[in-house]
């Protein structure tokens, strides 16, 4: 059983960056699907990026485009979250998931298997 931990989340002021991981452990994650969701409060689950099993391919929401980049290292069972140029509307607290078996980079939550308990990322002057 695979487990998902993220971290690197906090605090930063609009225009700043923070980067997010999320390790696995308990089982390689290299033939799956990792994707970044988050959730504001009074909001759904929101896909944020997602990225293939070989790093080659990534999808992102619009909302964050130009400005989030998702990257993987499968010798260290970890996916990463860049975050820059950070906005308000940005804040929540921002899931790493798994799935297991892809089909393409999915953006729905319901595609995804394992999940991490999250990492609150604030944006606020």
């Amino acid at each position: 059983q695979v487990q998902l931990v993220e971290s690197g989340g906090g605090w930063v002021q609009p225009g700043g960056s923070l980067r997010l991981s999320c390790g696995a452990s308990g089982r390689s994650c290299s033939n799956c699907v990792m994707g970044w969701f988050r959730q504001a409060p009074g909001k759904e689950r929101e896909f944020v990026a997602g990225i293939s099993r070989n790093g080659v391919g990534t999808v992102y929401a619009d909302s964050v485009k130009g400005r989030f980049t998702i990257s993987r290292d499968n010798a260290k069972n970890t996916v990463y979250l860049q975050m820059n140029s950070l906005k308000p509307e940005d804040t929540a607290v921002y899931y790493c998931a798994a799935d297991w078996s892809p089909v393409g980079i999915a953006r729905s939550a319901r595609d995804y298997d394992s999940w991490g308990r999250g990492t609150q990322v604030t944006v606020s002057s």
